[in-house]
This record gives C-alpha cells, structure tokens and sequence, in this order.
C-alpha cells in the first residue's frame, strides 16, 4: 500500500501519533503522511477532492504526499483517504497573549509564530455510477480542490456541478481552490488560463494550474486552502466549536486552552468561554 494513501471506502482516522521530528520548520511544509504523523497539531481539516473521472485527482494528492509520480494510476473506485501534517506560519501575534477572561492582563503564555495542521484529504471517484457514494464524504468538509484537465472543455464544463454539490452538502464556509491540471501538455490545451481564471473568481474561489506528472505546484493548492482556512480560523470568520464546520481542534491546541486557563486566578473565566470540541 503507498504511503499515505489508504482506499477504504468507510475508513475513519484513527492514527496512532508518532514522535514528533526535531528541528526547524518552513513555512508550509508538509511534514508527514499517514501513521509517520508528528504527535501534536493545532487544527484538523478536512478537505475533498474532486472533478470528472480521468483529470488527475489521486495522481494530484499522492504527487503531494509522497513527492514522485504515481505509476500506473487506475481510476479511482469509491473514495481514498490520506493524511498529512502541515506547519504553516500563524497570523496570531507571537508576543504574550491576553486570553478570554483575563482582564487585559498578561497570561506569560507565548503563542506560537506557527500551527501544526492535520489535514484529512477525500480523494473521490469522477464516474458518475460512484458518485452517490462520494457525496456521502462531503459533510463536514472545509476545503474543496476541484480538478479539471485543461486538455478537456467537457471536463472544465462540469466544474459548476461538482462545485454546486460541494457547497450544498459540506460546510456552508468552505473554502475553494479550482485546479487546472495537466499543464504539461500545454499543447493540447483547451481551456485557457484567463477564461478559468475568471471563472473560478466569478465563482469565489482560487484558480491554479499543476502537472500531477511533473509536480508543478501540485503542494499550491493544498497550503492555499489551509492558509485561508487557518486566518478564518484566527480571525473568528470560523469557530472550530461549530458543529459541520470541518475544523476541529487538536490535542497541542487543548493543551494550550488547559495551560491559559490554569493561568487565570480564580472567577476571571476560560478561555473560549469553557468546553472545547
């Protein structure tokens, strides 16, 4: 079975966390995959994939996930599930914070300059007999990556469909990236840049282009999906407490909420007003 692709079409996470790897992090790097995961992350996401059979979806996240081509690829069957652990810089300031209840006085708790995201990827079948099934992993989505071949017109004309789907059953706050693949036969393109690029604008949502062959940008519309998501999370635009909102927290977030609250003197409150997740 590759690394950090997993087919199981009723497969829910339950990773057992590894030690996490020491040393210094960029910004937006993918850490780990599958069981290799780091033991600690801020958020968990959820993301879809999708778009018609045949434009490079599985070929798209597992070039992601594992850095080298996927070969042979056979068309995806139901539903295939990965993970992956992100570090992507926090827009939260790094100085003391001031948490929930406290006065306005100083907690001495630091935030940290970046967040561990865990990211849950869906990776669905394009062929219409499947995709009943593929609608059911939709719920409780955040993010959506919505593939299209630029070799194809048929292929960018059923974008409004798999995107209508998406919005009508994930979360009502998902965030988009539209991805036009195959951009190394460029030769044979179909569809330009500028009329997908308006499209996915017209369309609220971000339009890149990859080569799941060559590996152009194919990280691009992942760190694009969770950077949008991690400033609406830390902006208060998405509460990680709402229910279907495809955003949870994870166990270093819980830490941290235990740590400020054992910080506040007694009668001043908790931090997010309590219970969290």
């Amino acid at each position: 079975m590759p690394l950090g692709l997993m087919k199981d079409v009723a497969l829910t996470s339950n990773d057992t966390p590894a030690a996490a790897p020491s040393g210094p992090f960029l910004p937006a790097t993918v850490l780990a995959t599958h069981k290799e995961l780091p033991e600690l992350y801020d958020y968990l996401l959820k993301f879809i994939i999708i778009g018609d059979s045949g434009v490079g979806k599985s070929c798209l996240l597992y070039h992601f996930l594992n850095d080298r081509i996927r070969d042979p690829s056979p068309h995806t069957i139901g539903v295939e599930f990965a993970s992956t652990l992100m570090r992507l810089p926090s827009i939260a300031p790094s100085s003391t914070s001031y948490p929930a209840g406290s006065g306005g006085q100083a907690s001495g708790i630091q935030i940290p300059a970046s967040k561990t995201l865990k990211v849950q990827c869906w990776d669905s079948a394009g062929q219409e007999r499947f995709r009943s099934v593929s609608r059911q992993y939709y719920r409780g989505a955040c993010g959506a990556v919505v593939v299209f071949d630029i070799t194809s017109r048929r292929s960018f004309e059923a974008l409004a469909s798999w995107l209508s789907d998406a919005r009508t059953l994930a979360s009502s706050d998902l965030e988009v990236v539209v991805v036009g693949n195959k951009l190394d036969q460029e030769e044979d393109r179909q569809v330009p840049y500028l009329e997908a690029s308006r499209w996915a604008q017209e369309h609220n949502a971000t339009y890149v282009e990859t080569s799941s062959k060559t590996g152009e940008n194919v990280e691009q519309p992942f760190i694009l999906l969770a950077r949008s998501i991690l400033l609406a999370v830390e902006t208060g635009k998405l509460d990680p407490e709402k229910p279907g909102s495809g955003v949870s927290y994870g166990e270093r977030a819980l830490r941290r909420v235990s740590s400020w609250n054992g910080s506040l003197t007694s009668g001043r409150g908790k931090l997010f007003g309590g219970k969290c997740c």
